[in-house]
This record gives C-alpha cells, sequence and structure tokens, in this order.
C-alpha cells in the first residue's frame, strides 16, 4: 500500500522528526537553521557544477546537443504543448510562496526592507539555481546516457566520500526549503481557525501530519504526477486565490486596509455572518473549469471521456482560474460598493 521499502520509510520517518525540532522551536530557529546553510549551499551547487562540467568533458559537449522540438526530434511539433504546463507548473509551485510571503515580510523593519530584499532574494538566486539544474541535468546526459533531473538518482550513481556529503546536503536543503516554504503559511493558517486553541506550535505538527498522510513519494514517483497533476493541479486552485486577494487589494481598495476593522469581527470585512459571498461565488467559478481536465489527469482510468477543451484548458489552470475571478469577484463588489453608495446617499 505504501510503495516505499522498510529502510526508506525509516529515512523519511528521521527526516520527519528532525523537522519536528524545528517546528517546535519556532520560527527563530527556522531562522537561524536559513542562516547557517545558506552559505553550505552554494559552495555545493558550485562543487556540483564543477562536477558535472569535469564528468562531461566541458560544457560545451553538454549544451551542444540539438533541440528535440526541430525538425526530425523526439518532440517535434510538441513545444508549445510541452511549455505551457511546463510555465503553468512553475507558476503554480511559487504561488504558494507568493501568497503567504506576508507571514514571513510582516517581520520585515519596513516596506522598503521586505520590498529590497524580495527583489533580490527570490528572482536572482532562482535564475542562478535554474542554470545549475540545466547544466547538470544536460550534463547526466552526456555521463549517464539520460537525463536525470531527480537528485536523488544522481547522488545514488555516484561513488566514494562524496554520496555522503551530497546526501547531508540534500537533507539539509530539503529541509531548509520544506520548513520555509511549505510549514510556515500553513502553521499560522491553522492557528488562524482557532487562535484560542491551535498555538504556532500545534499548527505545525498538524502541518506535519498531514504530510505524512498525504504520502509525498506517491507525487514523487513519476514526472507526470509530480508536474502535471500536483504543481498544475494545486495551480488550478491557487490561481483563483491570488486572483481574490490581487483584485481586493488592488483594484477595489485601492492598497488601502483598515488595520482596526480587520479584527473586528463585526467590522468593515465581516460581510455576511463572516463570509465574502462574491468571494465563494467567484472561487468556484474559478475552479471549476480546471476540474474535469484534473480529474482526467489525475484518474485518466476513471475519467476517459473528458472533451480535449478541457484537457486542453487545464494546461494553462493558473492562468484560467485568475481571469475568470479576477472577472467575476471584481464586478461583483464594484456592484455591491455601488449599491452601498446609493443606500448610504438615501
Amino acid at each position: 500500500m505504501l510503495d516505499i521499502s522498510v529502510g526508506q520509510l525509516a529515512c523519511f520517518l528521521v527526516f520527519w522528526a528532525l523537522q519536528l525540532y524545528f517546528i517546535w522551536h519556532g520560527t527563530d530557529s527556522i531562522r537561524w537553521l536559513e542562516s547557517w546553510s545558506a552559505p553550505i549551499k552554494v559552495v555545493m551547487c558550485v562543487a556540483l557544477v564543477w562536477w558535472a562540467t569535469t564528468k562531461a568533458g566541458g560544457i560545451g559537449s553538454m549544451l551542444s546537443a540539438p533541440s528535440q522540438f526541430v525538425a526530425g526530434g523526439k518532440k517535434e511539433g510538441m513545444f508549445w504543448a510541452t511549455f505551457w504546463p511546463g510555465l503553468t507548473a512553475m507558476v503554480g509551485f511559487w504561488a504558494t510562496l507568493a501568497l503567504n510571503i506576508p507571514d514571513f515580510t510582516c517581520f520585515a523593519r519596513s516596506q522598503r526592507d521586505q520590498v529590497i530584499r524580495q527583489s533580490i532574494g527570490l528572482p536572482v538566486p532562482m535564475v542562478l539555481l535554474s542554470v545549475i539544474s540545466v547544466v547538470v541535468t544536460s550534463a547526466t546526459v552526456v555521463i549517464y546516457g539520460k537525463a536525470i533531473w531527480d537528485p536523488i538518482d544522481l547522488t545514488s550513481r555516484m561513488t566514494g566520500i562524496g554520496v555522503g556529503i551530497a546526501l547531508i546536503i540534500l537533507t539539509l536543503d530539503t529541509m531548509c526549503c520544506n520548513l520555509a516554504a511549505n510549514l510556515v503559511g500553513p502553521a499560522y493558517d491553522f492557528s488562524s481557525l482557532w487562535p484560542k486553541g491551535i498555538s504556532y506550535r500545534a499548527g505545525g505538527m498538524i502541518t506535519a501530519t498531514i504530510a505524512i498522510v498525504t504520502m509525498p513519494w506517491k507525487i514523487l514517483a513519476t514526472t507526470q504526477g509530480y508536474i502535471f497533476t500536483w504543481l498544475v493541479g494545486y495551480s488550478a486552485l491557487l490561481g483563483p486565490v491570488a486572483g481574490i486577494l490581487m483584485v481586493d487589494y488592488f483594484l477595489i481598495r485601492g492598497t488601502r486596509l483598515d488595520q482596526r476593522e480587520l479584527f473586528d469581527e463585526n467590522g468593515e470585512y465581516s460581510y455576511t455572518g463572516g463570509w465574502n459571498v462574491a468571494a465563494v461565488v467567484a472561487l468556484v467559478v474559478g475552479v471549476l473549469p480546471n476540474l474535469p481536465g484534473f480529474l482526467h489527469t489525475a484518474f485518466p482510468a476513471s475519467f476517459p471521456g473528458v472533451p480535449g477543451f478541457f484537457n486542453t484548458l487545464y494546461t494553462y489552470a493558473w492562468f484560467v482560474g485568475l481571469v475568470l475571478v479576477a472577472l467575476v469577484y471584481g464586478a461583483w463588489m464594484r456592484f455591491r460598493g455601488s449599491a452601498r453608495a446609493s443606500m448610504l446617499r438615501a
């Protein structure tokens, strides 16, 4: 049922326990881990590129191969069919951090600080990391005869002390990324649902438990499952959520919020019994068109007859959801605001 060996499960549980330590000791411990581990990971990335270029006989031999999308290539005529799902998956990948970045920026000393640090700290390292990933994966074609994108698979093919060092760095890197990008946000979210009963620690423990129950090793088993089912799939939900937040903050409210009202359960933002009906309806409208394509991709045997239109639409899931939500929510809230203003004038 688990599709995982006893040894793999034991390693997974040890890794899970290490993260529980940092969850229990709060955000300061996570900040400490991120601060001292960053330089180590930079050095290891440089070492990995050196190893790849040395083994492959230089960077030229790695990147000189013709594109598989050109005439006569294995994927001739499939560029756009590959590009758009890949772009949607990457947008979905970053959409998680984009939505919960306030959980980090709320600790910034000023608006200027968080803008500068995000502008430098996110795009620049990720561009460099993307280049490193392309170079190393390209090198594996020369070294091993096929492209190896999974770092665990690549590490297993190495020999000597490098294997142990690589595994330690991979564990450290995965833990840092997981704690910052995947745990802090949900921990705060669970705590916000019931502040009196769920602390940040409890929220983190709930998140960690769900992480095991979902069996992530199944998601990572194939690139198809990870990219097209998981990343594109949850981008179909995150796109509409992002659309509601952006339209509400930038267009409806003009970037102005009444902080006192935010904490008043009967204030301006309480809406109808605590629910913004416009947001709920817009979310449903944004998600539904992508649902058939997701079901066909995730469960092809159970949903074989989904029209091709919905499968194509699904490849643009994040963008489709965001645009639909922006139209529905923006129009509804504008009308609601106009109607309210008319009532006040009357």
